[in-house]
């Protein structure tokens, strides 16, 4: 049984009430940090835990705090992102709509820390019911002490607000996040200079995940030497997990850094398999945007290893063999699944949510929308295939923000692992007609045709 850090309390009944969550021990670090410690000695602390960011990046926290300007005396600013938009993660959501008040009092410490005096919470537009459940959250908050001026008569004051952006995925990246706070349209801005020097309306701003924010209580209650000794190597601490697609148990988990792949997967405990007796056929480990894995790299690395839940197992093989922890969505794919229109489908999500700023990104998400529409409906050409590869290369690398990366990677994994699923598209439209063609036919009974064996 792993520990549970973050959702321990998340099945009390009425803990998303401001009593019952002070009850079992709520807002216990703000006191400490407060009464306690100097903001400097909070940034230790987490430095020292390991802390790395959940939303996707994997930077350090600590570190990322310690760049916040103090030098400037201008205004600091704290945002959190919750602008959870990737398709297959969820877990964000959960933990702001059954905990919110972990989050607001992770935003009160770590706002200590950082010498900000008036910090926000950026909510996608989508989560317009979480959006109300935070609103009353800080509103309680407020009434009893732990936001406003003099909070527990040390003198510290600070506001604190929700913010709800207009549903746009872009801003989930952090520029264009603080662009959409300032009332303007979510475009990714050109750095440097960095948030951490000039953010929200030119102020030193740290901009950090709901998770990330939600974890800082636990390890100031009980040090980030406590929180470091969780985990594998630089994967310090617990991590939760959107599980969803052809598992049996799909869900928000809770699970510690180092836990091998093949326990989450198969263990009753987690997800307890395959949600049938369909074989499972690949893997998309941390959300839409990261590389997909083929049922022989998702147990294994390329070496031999035992894959693990940690970043650092995860990308064991480069793009090659290996893939990301990202933002932790988990899906799973079994043997009815066309690769092609997995594919097709993360494609249109890409392109609808450019911010068209970058030509290669604004250009080639549409192209390869369009040139995946054709393989999947039955009108691909052979060199498609390759013309594809050469959209995406282009893209990676060659954008003001990871958008432009977030289309490509799974564009190229596609290819790159499932080759023949995409020739057989092309060389055998009338197969691929019917939109659930690999459910009556799964691709082991029909790649022969492309690989031209004797069955």
């Amino acid at each position: 049984m792993g520990q549970k850090i973050l959702l321990e309390k998340a099945h009390v009944p009425g803990i998303r009430t401001y009593e019952v969550y002070r009850r079992e021990g709520g807002y216990r670090s703000v006191e400490k940090a407060l009464k306690s410690m100097t903001p400097d000695e909070v940034v230790e602390e987490v430095k020292t835990s390991g802390l790395r960011g959940r939303g996707g990046a994997g930077f350090p926290t600590g570190m990322k705090w310690s760049f916040i300007d103090k030098k400037s005396g201008k205004p600091r600013h704290l945002v959190c992102n919750a602008d959870e938009s990737e398709p297959g993660t969820f877990k964000d959501r959960y933990l702001m709509e059954f905990i919110p008040h972990i989050l607001i009092e992770g935003m009160i410490t770590s706002s200590y820390a950082l010498g900000c005096n008036l910090s926000y919470i950026y909510i996608r537009g989508e989560y317009m019911w979480v959006f109300r459940i935070l609103e009353n959250a800080i509103k309680e908050a407020y009434a009893a002490g732990w936001l406003g001026k003099n909070i527990l008569g040390t003198g510290y004051d600070l506001d604190l607000h929700v913010h709800c952006g207009a549903g746009a995925y872009i801003c989930g990246e952090e520029t264009a996040l603080i662009e959409s706070l300032e009332g303007k349209r979510g475009n990714p801005r050109i750095k440097p200079p960095f948030p951490a020097v000039s953010g929200l309306w030119a102020n030193p701003t740290v901009v950090n995940n709901v998770e990330s924010i939600a974890a800082v209580p636990w390890i100031v209650n009980n040090t980030g030497a406590e929180y470091a000794k969780i985990g594998i190597g630089r994967s310090t601490g617990t991590k939760l997990i959107s599980a969803s697609g052809h598992c049996k148990n799909p869900g928000v988990y809770e699970i510690d850094l180092g836990l091998s792949v093949d326990e989450f997967m198969n263990s009753d405990e987690y997800l307890g398999g395959m949600m049938d007796d369909r074989p499972l056929k690949a893997l998309v480990p941390g959300g839409s945007s990261v590389p997909i894995l083929p049922a022989n790299l998702i147990f294994k690395t390329a070496e031999g290893n035992d894959r693990l839940m940690t970043y650092e197992s995860l990308s064991e093989g480069g793009f090659a063999s290996g893939s990301m922890l990202g933002s932790g969505g988990f899906i799973v794919y079994n043997d009815t699944t066309c690769i092609v229109r997995n594919t097709w489908n993360f494609s249109r999500f890409y392109h609808h949510e450019s911010c068209g700023q970058c030509s290669p990104c604004r250009e080639g998400t549409g192209w390869m929308e369009k040139v995946l529409h054709r393989i999947e409906h039955g009108h691909g050409r052979e060199e498609d295939i390759e013309l594809l590869w050469d959209i995406q290369r282009k893209i990676e690398g060659n954008t003001i923000c990871p958008l432009g990366d977030a289309a490509a990677w799974p564009v190229a994994a596609a290819i790159r692992h499932f080759r023949d699923e995409f020739e057989f598209h092309v060389r055998y439209p009338e197969k691929i007609k019917n939109r659930d063609h690999f459910v009556a036919e799964p691709w082991e009974k029909v790649k022969h045709m492309v690989a031209k064996e004797v069955v």
